[in-house]
């Protein structure tokens, strides 16, 4: 028998980019103060994060300006959206197996 821990994703044992990735996959598109708000977390925390996501391509950032305010959405990559099913899959298949 396969073990499933194998196929969980390192980039989402963080609680912070576990919450990200959740809320993105329910929302098409959600900016960066929804986010923090969301999630209740500081802009440097939450920036760190992002950035991590956003550099292993889980997440699409768009960056634009809303009048003269500079506004920056996220949306959850391909990439991204196929990588967090198989860590959930994963995730349901340790618990059912327990």
């Amino acid at each position: 028998m396969k073990n499933p821990i194998l196929n969980l994703q390192k980039v989402f044992e963080s609680r912070i980019r576990l919450g990200v990735m959740s809320a993105l996959m329910v929302n098409d598109t959600l900016d960066f103060n929804a986010l923090k708000e969301l999630l209740g977390l500081t802009d440097g925390n939450l920036a760190s994060h992002l950035k991590t996501l956003e550099q292993q391509e889980i997440v699409v950032v768009s960056k634009q300006f809303i009048g003269r305010k500079p506004s920056t959405t996220y949306k959850a990559s391909e990439h991204g959206r196929d990588l967090f099913r198989s860590h959930l899959a994963a995730l349901e298949e340790l618990i059912n197996n327990q």
